[in-house]
């Protein structure tokens, strides 16, 4: 591949290159231009434990991981082995292949609600796959998703849903409704408007937004204490819209491609203490291999079958790849390095530290209103905030700006086990110099601090 790299291109005609070959410059639109600070890389050659080099030879500590589909690291040699001797295998066999039904066995030895699974290579169509064996189990039609949970997939159903309406028929998202998480009368109304006919309501278990009611001390002490001992679990969002789904005949669907193998081994259905009737996984399973995972109850699931004489049948997932064996390795692997390393609870710790860290560097600065870590420690993000205590894409855009100019790429943050003392006092030492130039641009002009446009949410009608 060296014959095709030339060396001697800016940064600019890089980008002009991407865009000529690809939609968007990048194969998800949370990689492209718009999502970084101008001084971002456009290309990355390869990435080596929590770091990635850009094209240029430049290393950046990182805290994207991969969109957080990294949770061990980057290049981690036991993963990769296991998936290289699938490789070795044939990679894609004619019928179902030992590591396949191996694969399965371990997703459902490891999540209990999980009796049997369906593989596939990426969230978005495991998340469709949930949507139709809701649909052919119940025989009903409508799907409740929260409005606060910005991606479930790239298909119709969902993406109508957003602001990116061009080329979806309304028809196609006509059956999809929405509430607001954390607001049971929401999504109690949609229930009482549509009687008998809801088939499943799908949510994220938690984003930086917890189903706990108020200042939950319990997520904060994880992992000395967790919800699913709680006492007052009852009250929990996610056990008030189980018991919703269950009274009503609704399946309650978790998606868990953003919190499964980052809040607890087995899920954050584990850590809440909630069994849903179907789940989804992706993302961390396989330490950044190309794997997803519709799973649950066995009569939802056996919708799928085909040996049920009589029964009608459900085209469900049918993917050529869908169970290609080296990311299925991979996945196995994986799950043996987290049970053995405690690796979720690492995460939870390494999370910890950081969002103090930052918190006492912003508080140094006087930016404590400006600069503001959010969320659980499993689940950061950073806010910031303008004088008058809005959000400002502008500062954000800074933040990120500044801190790639000191070696660290944070377009949110995604930690993994690769993330060390090390790497905590690396960030720590850029985010004292960004936050240093975050105070000047306030008490200015944020505009005059930047070197090119601010960052654009995904979901917006125009470019």
């Amino acid at each position: 591949m060296a014959d095709l790299i030339d060396t001697s291109l800016t940064p600019e005609e890089w980008r002009r290159r991407l865009h000529q070959a690809i939609p968007g410059g990048a194969h998800t639109y949370s990689r492209g231009d718009d999502q970084f600070p101008a001084n971002a890389p456009p290309l990355l050659m390869r990435g080596k434990g929590a770091y990635v080099w850009s094209i240029d030879g430049q290393r950046f500590l990182d805290y994207g991981m991969a969109l957080r589909a990294v949770t061990l690291g980057y290049g981690d040699e036991r993963v990769n082995a296991a998936a290289a001797a699938q490789m070795g295998n044939g990679v894609n066999l004619t019928r179902a292949t030992l590591v396949e039904l191996l694969a399965a066995e371990t997703l459902i030895d490891l999540i209990p609600s999980v009796d049997m699974v369906k593989f596939a290579k990426n969230g978005s169509n495991v998340t469709t796959a949930a949507v139709k064996i809701a649909r052919a189990y119940t025989g009903r039609r409508y799907v409740c998703v929260p409005r606060q949970q910005p991606f479930f997939s790239f298909d119709d159903w969902f993406i109508g849903t957003t602001a990116l309406k061009r080329g979806i028929p309304g028809e196609h998202v006509s059956n999809t409704l929405v509430f607001d998480y954390g607001d049971y009368a929401s999504l109690s109304a949609l229930f009482d408007a549509h009687p008998g006919q809801i088939a499943a309501v799908m949510m994220e278990p938690a984003t930086t937004l917890i189903p706990c009611p108020g200042a939950c001390d319990q997520v904060r002490r994880w992992p000395e204490s967790a919800c699913n001992s709680c006492p007052n679990a009852s009250g929990n969002f996610l056990h008030r819209v189980q018991d919703l789904c269950q009274r009503d005949g609704a399946l309650f669907i978790l998606d868990e491609m953003i919190t499964g193998f980052r809040w607890h081994i087995a899920g954050a259905q584990t850590f809440f203490g909630v069994t849903p009737d179907l789940c989804t996984f992706g993302k961390g399973m396989a330490n950044g291999y190309s794997v997803a995972a519709v799973g649950g109850r066995r009569d939802v699931m056996q919708v799928g079958s085909i040996d049920q004489p009589g029964m009608e049948r459900t085209f469900l997932l049918s993917t050529t790849h869908g169970a290609e064996m080296p990311g299925l390795g991979a996945f196995i692997e994986t799950v043996r390095i987290y049970k053995e390393e405690s690796v979720a609870e690492q995460l939870w710790a390494y999370g910890k530290r950081l969002r103090d860290g930052l918190t006492e560097v912003s508080v140094r600065h006087g930016l404590e209103k400006h600069f503001v870590m959010d969320g659980p420690a499993i689940s950061l993000n950073y806010l910031t905030l303008d004088h008058e205590g809005k959000p400002s894409m502008a500062l954000r855009t800074l933040y990120a700006q500044e801190m790639v100019r000191h070696g660290v790429l944070m377009p949110w943050v995604a930690v993994s086990q690769s993330h060390g003392e090390s790497e905590l006092q690396l960030t720590l030492e850029a985010a004292d110099k960004a936050l240093a130039v975050l105070r000047q641009a306030l008490d200015g002009r944020v505009e005059d601090f930047l070197e090119g446009p601010a960052i654009k949410p995904v979901f917006r009608s125009y470019n």
